[in-house]
């Protein structure tokens, strides 16, 4: 591919000698390749090693035996999960709701900024380049939640979108959660309002965004959903939920709406293509059609899915028609591994249980889901997703000559359908984040003693209520 133009002075970065994989629209891909980072921007992609004298070249590295690959991308978690996995292990999803929110509904700043650190780490040391985080849980006094994940991202130097999210029909109104942990109508919206005002940036490079994000049809009010879509478009910023995820909600929104998840979505301003939702597991041949033609995103969640039983959702058909459709970790108390490279294998294996058996996904489209059609669905295709001139420096150099994948001669086969790739260097704008399939912007241990710590906590708050 064309060099892109970098500034006089720039530094650069030079990777050669490695498999490439773009991602880009023609799939292209080289056997032995190079590619140039210029600053924050990938400045040429190409068959060999990199172009002799460049100037300000700050680091060359040797990727033999490595495949390159755009950094994933992540368009569906909750963070603060990480301190409640391992528990309702059996439940499908209702009853791992009931079960779970009064412990959620006690959750504090330490604790969500200890969790935050604990999932972003996991995400960043197995590839993640850009993360999301769908924050619905705002209990009265718990200080500063949102603040408290963004400074984590910004501290762990991934790419990031905060899905400001949010609860206003408990038990009394019909729904799931408990009276003490939803937020009023006017509390959300204006939480919601206060936290894009505060931290979205929409220029080409933002390292932070924010989303509108009411949580889910059981938890609530249409009016949340209604006036959640005019405070988004208002402000220019996405909109995401969850929606279709069990055969227990679509009864539920058909008992208190009268129409399915997707038709009473749409009756709310909840479809478009500055929407994307997360799941959408029980969609019909209408739902997907809907989903097509408004240009609806989806956040595909298979090991979430299977923990909960919810179902195996129709991708083969959506990506068919035309739907955009990333890949989500979902969170950690429904999926403990907590990295996203689980969910590329996973989502060409469960698939596969489907009705178009072997030919559902292969490992390329499995590797689009997790890097190009996340972009598209966090609405950052043009900048970020594929190796391109111009394109923003988040890329991954993933490790394949080890034990667990040198007798795969495929190198995308072999990151796709074999075990967890080391990765020996991730670029978040250009600048390392895993080193040597380190962490480099974190601590790793403290993390994980501060986590525990508070897991220990909030289980001792919650059994003492």
């Amino acid at each position: 591919m064309a060099a892109s133009a970098a500034p006089e002075h720039v530094e650069r970065i030079v990777i050669e000698n490695c498999s490439i994989a773009t991602v880009d629209a023609d799939d292209t891909e080289y056997a032995s390749g190079h590619v140039l980072v210029a600053g924050n921007r990938i400045e040429s992609v190409g068959a060999g090693r990199a172009p002799e004298g460049l100037a300000n070249v700050v680091r060359r590295i040797d990727g033999t035996g490595h495949l390159v690959t755009p950094g994933l991308i992540n368009t569906h978690h909750h963070f603060y999960q990480w301190i409640t996995r391992g528990l309702a292990t059996d439940h499908n999803l209702f009853d791992w709701l009931v079960a779970l929110y009064p412990t959620w509904a006690r959750i504090d700043e330490p604790m969500v900024r200890a969790a935050a650190q604990g999932s972003l780490a996991m995400m960043a040391r197995g590839g993640v380049t850009t993360a999301m985080d769908h924050h619905y849980v705002y209990p009265r006094g718990s200080g500063d939640l949102s603040g408290a994940i963004i400074g984590a991202a910004r501290d762990m130097g991934v790419r990031f979108t905060l899905a400001r999210g949010s609860m206003d029909r408990s038990v009394k109104d019909g729904g799931l959660p408990p009276d003490f942990a939803v937020e009023t109508l006017d509390g959300a919206l204006a939480g919601t309002e206060a936290a894009i005002d505060a931290y979205h940036d929409a220029s080409f490079d933002a390292m932070t965004q924010v989303a509108a994000a009411p949580c889910s049809p059981f938890s609530i009010s249409t009016e949340l959903l209604r006036q959640g879509a005019e405070l988004a478009r208002r402000k220019g910023v996405r909109m995401h939920t969850h929606g279709s995820e069990t055969v227990e909600e679509e009864k539920f929104c058909h008992e208190l709406f009268g129409m399915g998840p997707t038709d009473y979505f749409e009756s709310t301003g909840w479809l478009g293509e500055d929407v994307w939702m997360a799941h959408c597991v029980h969609m019909n041949d209408s739902d997907i059609a809907a989903f097509a033609r408004t240009g609806t995103g989806v956040a595909h969640c298979p090991s979430s899915n299977a923990r909960l039983a919810a179902g195996i959702a129709r991708v083969p058909d959506m990506l068919a028609a035309g739907v955009p459709v990333g890949l989500g970790v979902d969170g950690t108390a429904s999926n403990e591994s907590g990295e996203l490279h689980t969910e590329l294998r996973n989502a060409l294996l469960i698939n596969r249980l489907g009705a178009h058996r072997e030919k559902a996904l292969n490992a390329r489209q499995a590797l689009r889901l997790g890097t190009y059609g996340g972009a598209q669905v966090l609405g950052r295709a043009g900048q970020i997703g594929s190796l391109e001139p111009g394109k923003l420096a988040d890329l991954v150099l993933w490790k394949l000559d080890t034990l667990a994948h040198a007798s795969i001669a495929d190198p995308v086969t072999a990151l796709v359908f074999g075990a967890a790739a080391p990765v020996t260097l991730s670029l978040v704008d250009g600048k390392p984040v895993v080193e040597d399939n380190h962490l480099i912007t974190a601590d790793e241990a403290a993390i994980a003693r501060a986590t525990r710590d508070e897991a220990r906590r909030l289980a001792q708050i919650a059994a003492g209520a």
